[in-house]
């Protein structure tokens, strides 16, 4: 990871199908709904770290869109196996697989891993961004797994081809969980508890501009200073826009830590909103060896519109 943040601002598109139950697990989103996703996107890709625009499911050119489509660049992922209800122990596995069909087996380590896995409810709720481990053998990727909640989820596998350029890819699928739904509704804070840690963010979003945000780590009171390096950073922070999960990706500013070092209680990013919106806010954190999640909700404002020369605001509905 070079000096600086890295940000790269995904569009998802994500549809939200909640009902008194759902189907199966494994159901994949039509080609046809993701092109309509992709066609007149607002989402811009900003800075560097995930490389180069998607391509649309329907083999359309989605300029700097990424986690919309089933397949990018020749690769794609397969079907996702997972528990299918609620509370059922078992494993979550898929392939990300070539222009041909044959599961990908090399790849070029980023951030620390081969390939991260972001799942997440498309309420916003029940994050997680994990890392599973590769079959070199059949080329699938599995993760023990059980569903907390019911609902629709969107599965995220962002790698990067060993031999490919050093952009990374974004496939995705849709994944149904079983059982009675109790949707979240998301509400702007600042302060999270976590694992008996206080997290606050300090900063303000504005769509279209870049805004310094600074997270601050304290426990029962006290500044937290033995912050540890997690996928190359002292923090590692994922926002998604409240209603399509729209979302960016963005590490720590500073530069890369050294070996054993610590640091906090502040993390410091930069971010760009692409719009004026709700965005939900999820900062890992390592102290000890574990990973921790804050979560966390700010709005962002809308930002100078650039043909008013005294710098004013967009008017509503522009």
């Amino acid at each position: 990871m070079r000096t600086g943040a890295r940000l790269t601002l995904y569009g998802l598109g994500l549809v939200v199908a909640f009902g008194g139950a759902f189907g199966v697990a494994g159901a994949v989103v039509p080609e046809s709904t993701v092109a309509d996703w992709t066609e007149g996107s607002e989402m811009n890709e900003h800075g560097e770290g995930h490389g180069a625009a998607s391509t649309g499911a329907a083999g359309g050119a989605a300029s700097g869109v990424k986690g919309l489509a089933l397949g990018v660049d020749g690769f794609a992922l397969s079907s996702v196996d997972a528990p299918a209800g609620v509370g059922e122990p078992g494993e979550l596995s898929f392939q990300v697989q070539d222009h041909a069909g044959a599961p990908v087996t090399q790849y070029t380590t980023a951030h620390e891993k081969d390939l991260h896995l972001i799942v997440v409810r498309t309420d916003g709720s029940q994050f997680r961004h994990v890392h599973p481990v590769l079959d070199e053998t059949s080329g699938t990727w599995s993760i023990p797994w059980e569903w907390a909640a019911a609902g629709s989820y969107r599965v995220f596998a962002d790698f990067t081809p060993a031999g490919a350029d050093e952009s990374s890819r974004t496939v995705t699928r849709t994944v149904q969980v079983a059982g009675d739904l109790a949707p979240v509704e998301q509400q702007p804070t600042r302060t999270a508890q976590v694992d008996g840690y206080t997290v606050t963010v300090d900063g303000e979003l504005a769509a279209g501009a870049s805004s310094g945000l600074t997270f601050t780590v304290t426990r029962d009171g006290e500044p937290v200073t033995a912050l540890e390096p997690y996928l190359g950073a002292f923090g590692h922070l994922v926002a998604l826009r409240d209603g399509d999960l729209a979302y960016l990706h963005v590490h720590a500013d500073g530069a890369d830590p050294e070996a054993g070092q610590t640091a906090g209680p502040d993390i410091a990013f930069a971010a760009e909103a692409p719009t004026a919106g709700r965005y939900l806010l999820y900062l890992d954190f390592q102290v000890d060896g574990q990973v921790h999640t804050a979560e966390l909700v700010l709005d962002a404002a809308p930002g100078a519109d650039p043909t008013d020369p005294e710098g004013g605001t967009h008017p509503e509905g522009h």
